[in-house]
């Protein structure tokens, strides 16, 4: 839609269009990049391409203004209009509400109407949101000269008041922002027009430099201006009333500001209100946590399935989700993806999780003050948004009223964090008498049925419901009155909105009417009428109505004003009650499962003994499928071994053993007790995985490309305090190419970087590594061979693998017979050819030099190979005797 959608209404003649259409006009000029909801009476109307767009996604039926059918048209109810609108911002696109700004009955003309909000993927509350998931709307900006560049990246969730920014800087920083987008993956992406297309420092185009911004389904431009510093940086210090954003934390951190500050301006552009809620600004470095790029986020399955429609018990943060509140879970899914690399926080976390778990009574207590406590943050959000009625204020003040006994319950526990979160615990006391004496105990749904404000707050309120009450006690006496005046016994005093109050008399009593009856309306059966007296009634108890409405309002804004003020208390009460959930979550989970502390130092390796898989052994206990296989691992950068080299059969177990690995180490830096009888664990700085085929056709990448890419990614940033997962890396290109980049890649990560890296690999030439490679050690999952095939055993234990087993897999998954026995005659053929081609490569000398993955062999090599009979040498003989002389020359 852009252009094109509005260019039938732009392009008619202004004087050929009624008022109406030409105030639609106006609006859609203003926001042509929308749909535009165009309030008539009760129904929102739209038109031209609007309403082809809108039909074709709501399923709704396209009709037309005119009888020339040249104004197509539909419309939706205003009262039912959100579930629409909530269907059309899923699908990314944005829609402009123009409402009527006065009473249409009061209107001298058409009515007057305006566009009061534009609502947006990143700017809508969406009801259907899950607890634990965020809504967020990112910004980006590239700045600098061409020998520098800063890439800033703002995040905002608008139902929460959650607002924080960073920027990277260097060669990669486009690069490592978008990845960020991609962890984040946010419902919407604002950026300066100009900037997709523009190059970046590794002379790509910045729209090609990531496939992160392919998962963002609604980007939208800003005007550029909006990402200069003269106009985002005073925007921040307004909102915030600072006169300098150091104290912010952006002091040195320009361009993230800016970024931050052009997401405030797009706020403001889309009528979003006042903000009062987004009440802090948080400036974080993506270093001050263990990192987790986008691909290991999705490899690991962290938050997501794998795979759009699985289920979401695949996943870590479904298998540790024993939270009590929505902050809890939302706090639990953001450390998921940010694990702490503070040794402190951590430890801190640790001794926590430890007392509590340890102490059945005391945690319960805890879970169970939480057990009343709504969302307080999406809560706030709405009464900041305008959009929180008199029962969303009442449950806020439900929430509040368990927040006493919550403090009680923490102050039980003694650790650090525990004392930490239990001083100074506001439990808003105030706010909750507040709402509580002022607002009834069951108020209705809406502020303008009225009767929302309780007896005793407000005197003229009190007198005016009184005369209310009266006037309706005075219209029973007038009709009863009027019925023995009239002799009419069917007489009846009604009242309804387009008449007001009448009398109303069936036809066959019309002859008994007294002269002094006023009609007002004649109907098939009846005839309405008025009298001086009863209009004179109708004024009093209309006025009263309508004045009672007003204070309601104004007192119902006044308690909003307050709660208001409190925003910033709010939010950190909610921040403290998210991390005493997570805490206990854990701890509960941990006494729940039988988990064990894991001992965490700055340095050191990573061992775990008897380890199993959180989310496999879960999975298996609920489906009754039998018991996880527990394994072992030991990784040190420093002094033992670095690299463990995994063969094995497909279907053995050889990525599950990767997987845990990766997760009990995320699992131990957020503070969680880990399934294990023991874990050691040095600090992790980066956690890489390499898992997997995939592919990115629509930007010309294959499997192999995306694979190469990644591994690029990994050889390129891994330090020796990271952990790097490969899984059969450089099986999607020819077998000896991918052989290549396998051996030169896990000698590279052994010589250069040092990382703990956990390889998987079905090239069983790599096992001959072990001989050359001091800190690398070969591992297998073990199988067992019976007369009907193999059985797994999922165990983890040292040496390498004798053969792959492909074929026997292929027979448990269902290749047929044929195809099976066919291709063991084929491997046995190529067995013996291999054979005799090694036989010749190392008897030839020379071409000994494409069968091996070693450096050229020098001619004191090729001499000592012609004193060597060859005869009767297997392959695998053969490679390890040109292993054994490589290192003996070499040593």
């Amino acid at each position: 839609m852009s252009q094109e959608t509005s260019a039938s209404i732009l392009s008619t003649d202004s004087a050929a269009l009624s008022p109406a259409m030409r105030q639609y006009r106006a609006a859609k000029e203003a926001h042509p990049d929308t749909l535009l909801f165009f309030r008539m009476g009760d129904f929102y109307e739209l038109f031209y391409e609007d309403a082809v767009v809108a039909s074709r996604e709501l399923q709704l039926t396209l009709t037309a203004r005119d009888k020339a059918k040249s104004v197509p048209m539909c419309g939706v109810p205003y009262h039912a209009a959100e579930s629409y609108l909530q269907r059309l911002l899923r699908k990314g696109f944005r829609v402009a509400i123009c409402e009527q700004m006065e009473d249409p009955k009061q209107a001298k003309g058409v009515v007057r109407r305006e566009v009061t909000r534009v609502l947006t993927p990143g700017t809508a509350l969406d009801p259907s949101l899950s607890a634990e998931q965020s809504n967020y709307l990112a910004s980006i900006v590239l700045e600098g000269a061409s020998d520098h560049q800063t890439c800033g990246v703002a995040l905002l969730d608008l139902s929460t008041g959650e607002f924080r920014t960073t920027e990277f800087s260097g060669l990669t920083a486009w690069l490592q922002a978008t990845d960020e987008l991609g962890r984040v993956r946010p419902v919407e992406l604002l950026y300066g027009s100009g900037l997709l297309g523009s190059v970046n420092l590794a002379g790509e185009s910045v729209e090609e430099g990531s496939a992160a911004l392919d998962t963002i389904r609604t980007k939208t431009a800003l005007e550029s201006w909006a990402y200069t510093p003269d106009h985002a940086l005073p925007l921040l210090r307004s909102h915030f009333r600072v006169h300098s954003l150091d104290g912010l934390g952006l002091h040195g951190h320009e361009t993230a500001a800016i970024a931050a500050g052009a997401l405030l301006h797009y706020m403001r552009a889309t009528k979003q209100g006042d903000l009062e809620h987004v009440n802090g600004l948080r400036f974080y470095e993506r270093s001050s946590c263990l990192e987790l790029d986008a691909v290991s986020v999705r490899n690991l399955e962290l938050v997501e399935p794998l795979f759009s429609g699985e289920s979401q018990q695949t996943t870590l943060f479904y298998t540790l989700d024993a939270c009590c509140t929505p902050m809890g879970k939302r706090l639990l899914r953001a450390t998921l993806l940010r694990p702490s690399s503070n040794l402190h926080e951590i430890e801190e976390r640790l001794d926590a999780v430890a007392e509590a778990t340890t102490d059945l009574r005391r945690r319960e207590d805890i879970r169970q003050a939480m057990n009343g406590l709504l969302d307080l943050e999406r809560l706030l959000g709405r009464v900041a948004l305008d959009s929180a009625g008199p029962r969303e204020v009442m449950a806020l003040a439900a929430t509040l009223r368990c927040l006493p006994g919550l403090s009680a319950a923490i102050g039980q526990l003694h650790a650090a964090r525990w004392a930490d979160l239990t001083f100074g615990f506001d439990t808003l006391a105030d706010l909750h008498d507040l709402v509580t004496r002022t607002i009834t105990d069951d108020p209705p749904v809406s502020l303008s049925d009225g009767g929302i404000i309780r007896e005793g707050v407000n005197a003229e309120l009190d007198e005016l419901r009184e005369l209310s009450r009266s006037g309706r006690q005075a219209l029973a006496a007038i009709e009863e009155r009027e019925r023995q005046r009239t002799g009419i016994a069917s007489l009846k005093v009604r009242f309804n909105n387009v008449f007001g109050y009448y009398i109303e008399v069936t036809k066959a009593n019309a002859k008994a009417v007294p002269s002094d009856y006023e009609r007002k309306q004649t109907l098939v059966n009846a005839e309405r009428f008025t009298t001086p007296e009863l209009k004179e009634y109708e004024t009093k108890i209309l006025t009263a109505q309508e004045r009672s409405s007003e204070i309601e309002r104004r007192i119902f804004a006044e308690v909003r004003r307050q709660i208001l003020d409190a925003a910033a208390r709010i939010r950190e009460t909610a921040r403290r009650v998210a991390e005493v959930d997570l805490l206990t979550c854990f701890a509960h989970l941990s006494a729940l499962r039988g988990w064990t502390r894991p001992v965490v130092h700055e340095t050191g390796p990573l061992e775990f003994v008897a380890a199993r898989h959180p989310v496999v052994e879960r999975r298996l206990e609920e489906s009754g499928a039998g018991r996880f296989v527990p394994n072992s691992v030991h990784l040190d950068a420093d002094s033992g071994p670095s690299i463990l080299l995994i063969t094995g059969p497909n279907m053995g177990g050889k990525s599950t053993y990767l997987r845990q690995a990766a997760l009990l180490v995320i699992m131990a830096q957020c503070g969680s007790f880990v399934p294990a009888e023991h874990m050691r664990l040095g600090l992790v700085d980066r956690i890489y995985t390499r898992i997997g085929a995939s592919d990115n056709v629509a930007r010309g990448r294959s499997t192999f490309m995306v694979e190469m890419t990644e591994t690029a990614a990994i050889l390129n940033s891994a330090t020796n305090r990271s952990l790097v997962l490969l899984d059969e890396m450089g099986r999607g290109t020819a077998t000896y190419d991918g052989l290549s980049l396998a051996w030169a890649t896990v000698e590279h990560l052994h010589d250069r970087i040092g990382a703990r890296t956990l390889f998987a690999t079905h090239y069983h030439e790599l096992t001959l590594l072990a001989d050359k490679l001091e800190r690398l050690r070969n591992l297998r999952v073990t199988v067992k061979e019976t007369a009907a095939g193999i059985v797994f055993l999922h165990s983890v234990e040292a040496g390498p693998a004798s053969k792959s087993y492909g074929i026997e897999v292929a027979r448990l998954a269902g290749i047929p017979s044929a195809v099976i026995a066919r291709a063991r005659e084929v491997l046995k053929l190529h067995e013996r050819a291999e054979s005799q081609q090694v036989r010749e490569a190392v008897s030839s000398h020379a071409p000994s030099l494409q069968m091996t993955m070693f450096t050229p062999l020098s001619q004191r090599i090729v001499d000592r190979l012609a004193e060597v009979d060859v005869d009767g040498l297997t392959p695998r003989e053969a490679l390890n005797l040109l292993a054994d002389l490589q290192r003996e020359l070499k040593g």
